[in-house]
């Protein structure tokens, strides 16, 4: 016990005080004699009228969660928070006598935050997934969600100390709160594991966030100059393709962050990112056309997806175009992904305000598809609408055209700087 006047320990109210000295008081009482004075003081504080079994079990329950939030936070807590957690958690709160409005939502936040990362916890995750996986089922909609797992924390607090994993930790919760979406949830369930949960999400977009979070990330890192290959591994498991049940969902998104985690490969379903050392020697001029007999890439949102959300006036970086490997030996340097199947779409914002459909995305540049080509300019403006990411801004060069079945046509294009 802190000595009397130790300035580490904060001053007790006198509210406070007073709980502490009931809770010893009536540890010593017999259950009835306690029954009888725990319902009289339940009505008082909290305007709530209950039996005194029912008095007792919740004073057990009070206690339990104190001691449960205590161990948590790592520090002592009053009697009053783990009062007003349990009753309000019951819904039997109706008019909070004991403190202000304003501090029971402040008690209620506490309960429901990691301390360290500022993030939902495990059981407000718990409380999450099922009201929207309710959700989902009623209306007939996706939810996905991601298990992320912090790659080599462990030997971050082995040779950097636990300082040096904390801030790790919390760059990570920074990323994540930056990176989503406003409809989005992000939780630390775990000392190195995080959750997703993704309303109205495929698996294909799931996929794209995490990837895009996992590369901020370790952009984010860069600053500490770690010597450990720090990042964040995911699975992902979407309702109602891979099942019904909050068991079944969980149990495959572990499984496949697993499978990524111990393989060292990329998820099938997602095309790698483009390596730190390719990003660095990427050219900083204009992107050079390929030639209009050649097929330039189709594209992946691999650029967009991996960096932070731009201003709609800035256009996005402009690296060469690589020609795809069925025309050249070499590999591609910047991999495509199809958004067939989608709703991404580029407007035009000159002239006739025409629409295109988006086949694929990369780094270099997009595909569009388009039924009369005919009257597009050599270099136009488009606003691009890409799932998951916001509007985007664009300057874009025609770098060829394509005939495709049913007499539309393709046109790759190369982004402007």
């Amino acid at each position: 016990m802190a000595p009397i006047g130790d300035p580490s320990q904060p001053q007790q109210s006198t509210e406070d005080s007073f709980l502490d000295l009931l809770v010893e008081t009536l540890e010593a009482l017999d259950e009835s004699i306690r029954g009888q004075f725990l319902r009289q003081f339940f009505r008082t504080v909290a305007q709530i009228d209950v039996s005194e079994d029912q008095a007792n079990q919740f004073w057990s329950r009070i206690l339990q969660r104190r001691a449960d939030i205590a161990d948590s936070l790592g520090r002592k807590i009053s009697l009053k928070t783990a009062m007003m957690d349990v009753l309000s958690g019951a819904n039997l709160l109706r008019v909070p006598v004991m403190i202000e409005y304003d501090e029971l939502k402040k008690l209620q936040v506490n309960a429901a935050t990691d301390a360290l990362t500022g993030l939902h916890n495990r059981r407000l995750f718990d409380e999450y997934f099922d009201k929207e996986l309710n959700r989902a089922k009623r209306y007939g909609q996706q939810l996905a969600v991601a298990i992320l797992d912090l790659h080599k924390l462990k030997e971050v607090n082995d040779r950097h100390g636990h300082l040096q994993g904390d801030q790790v930790l919390q760059i990570a919760a920074a990323t994540l709160r930056h990176t989503l979406r406003s409809s989005d949830f992000a939780f630390r369930i775990g000392g190195d594991e995080f959750a997703l949960l993704l309303p109205v999400t495929d698996s294909e977009q799931a996929v794209t966030l995490c990837r895009r979070v996992r590369l901020q990330y370790e952009n984010e890192l860069r600053p500490l100059k770690l010597d450990i290959g720090v990042t964040l591994d995911f699975g992902v498991a979407v309702h109602p393709q891979d099942g019904d049940q909050k068991s079944a969902l969980l149990g495959l998104a572990d499984k496949k962050l697993y499978e990524l985690k111990h393989s060292g490969r990329v998820p099938s379903r997602v095309i790698p990112l483009e390596s730190h050392a390719s990003r660095e020697q990427a050219p900083a001029a204009a992107p050079t056309p390929a030639p209009a007999s050649t097929p330039a890439p189709a594209h992946t949102p691999a650029a967009a997806a991996a960096a932070p959300a731009r201003s709609v006036s800035q256009p996005p970086p402009a690296p060469t175009i690589v020609p795809p490997p069925s025309q050249h030996s070499e590999q591609r340097k910047w991999e495509r992904v199809s958004l067939a199947g989608t709703k991404a779409h580029a407007v035009l914002t000159e002239g006739s305000q025409k629409s295109a459909k988006v086949i694929d995305l990369s780094y270099g540049g997009v595909a569009l598809q388009f039924e009369r080509p005919e009257d597009l300019p050599a270099q136009f403006n488009a606003v691009l609408n890409v799932p998951i990411l916001p509007p985007v801004r664009v300057v874009l060069r025609k770098a060829y055209t394509m005939r495709g079945e049913g007499g539309r046509t393709r046109v790759g294009c190369a982004f402007v700087s």
